[in-house]
């Protein structure tokens, strides 16, 4: 059975989550720092997708609160359809993201981590939120 990879998509950082082989639980991998180069995180993740043997993608999808798409929306769908062009053979699922940072952050501070840190693994807590709402609907 195949992984699943969690993406909390941002220009600059993308947070990266991965579930365990039978799609039960999900943990932070890293994050990609890209500085604005989707070329760079679609390399990562295809050498993530070799090593991890993934089967499906979720991505979130940061909505605005009334559930409109954002400007990160629109980014976020173009970063879908490199995806999709790259990795046709594995299929792509979004999530309403709204609050995953928001969560992230409250994790962290929960944990005491602190703000130079933060950044570091924000969006990969971001990203297991992500993988973690997708695989719990599918329960």
């Amino acid at each position: 059975m195949g992984r699943i990879l969690g993406i909390d998509y941002g220009e600059a950082r993308t947070g990266i989550a991965i579930s365990d082989p039978l799609g039960i639980t999900a943990q932070g991998l890293e994050t990609i720092n890209s500085g604005g180069s989707d070329k760079v995180i679609l390399r990562r993740i295809a050498e993530i997708v070799e090593q991890y043997e993934i089967e499906k993608f979720v991505i979130g999808n940061p909505l605005n609160m009334d559930g409109t798409e954002s400007e990160r929306s629109k980014l976020t769908q173009e970063f879908i359809h490199k995806l999709n062009s790259r990795f046709n053979t594995i299929p792509v699922f979004s999530v309403d993201e709204r609050l995953t940072t928001v969560e992230a952050h409250r994790t962290m501070n929960d944990l005491n981590i602190k703000n130079r840190k933060k950044k570091d693994v924000v969006d990969t807590i971001a990203a297991v939120y992500i993988l973690e709402q997708y695989m719990n609907s599918k329960k």
